[in-house]
């Protein structure tokens, strides 16, 4: 008599099979694969206790395995989290702009075998312009299960203070870096007063203020320009006013995480 299985009755030539609980719960365990947790991290230093909720840290503290986009900063982030594991047991992916070209479905190894893995970003939200945007794509074409958890987001939090149009908006990501991008910002301007749409946009810190310089160039004067510097850090800066008025005083924001946006009525 096989293990798994009991013969209980055979009347009218047909077998009724009970399969124990213990037997049922091992097969459900082979079928099923990990969870992907996609944890937010701080924008800035020092802040993870005001920006984050206990029980992101309640899930990460029962994780082993990671995907990360800098081995480096998601290390002292768990580290400082109270993980109780040590960092040297952990296992831990890269994923960020060197490593994106290449295959990543071996990532999702420790997800196939039932395993939880934890997502983490630089800074903020992970998989919104951001590297990490690749796995969970190709975790839903494997069918593992996503959870975002709460955290900071720059992008929602500078549309929140902006006082533009937070029901119609669009996040357009990272403009082009020479060629091109005053015509992008123009059609930016166009689609805003068109359809009445705030547009939000990045770049890189050490290239803020020349896309700064370009968006005062080009935008008309009564352009409504909201700048989002630091966003939760104690030098947080965020102000919206007419283009013609950032003229009068053009701020410094070289080196510093910022978000634009734009409104045009």
């Amino acid at each position: 008599m096989d293990s798994f299985a009991k013969n209980v009755s055979y009347k009218k030539r047909y077998f009724v099979i009970f399969v124990t609980l213990p037997h049922l719960n091992l097969l459900k365990k082979m079928e099923q694969t990990g969870t992907l947790y996609l944890f937010p991290t701080p924008m800035s230093e020092g802040t993870a206790s005001r920006v984050l909720p206990a029980y992101n840290n309640e899930l990460l503290h029962n994780l082993r395995h990671f995907v990360v986009e800098e081995l480096k900063t998601a290390r002292r982030f768990i580290k400082a989290s109270g993980m109780p594991t040590p960092i040297e047991e952990l296992s831990f992916y890269e994923l960020n702009e060197h490593t994106r070209q290449q295959p990543i479905d071996h990532m999702l190894a420790p997800l196939l075998g039932g395993l939880d893995v934890g997502l983490l970003s630089e800074a903020g939200c992970p998989a919104v312009a951001d590297p990490g945007a690749e796995l969970v794509k190709l975790a839903h074409a494997r069918g593992i299960r996503v959870v975002p958890l709460v955290g900071p987001s720059s992008i929602v939090m500078a549309l929140m203070s902006s006082g533009m149009n937070g029901q119609n908006f669009a996040f357009c990501g990272y403009l082009p870096v020479k060629e091109g991008r005053q015509k992008a910002i123009k059609s930016l301007e166009s689609l805003s007063r068109q359809h009445n749409q705030t547009q939000i946009f990045i770049e890189a810190p050490y290239r803020n203020q020349k896309l700064l310089d370009d968006i005062l160039a080009t935008c008309l004067p009564e352009t409504l320009l909201c700048i989002a510097v630091d966003i939760t850090a104690p030098t947080e800066s965020i102000t919206t006013k007419p283009v013609k008025e950032w003229k009068r005083g053009v701020p410094d924001i070289n080196k510093r995480p910022a978000i634009f946006l734009l409104h045009c009525c």
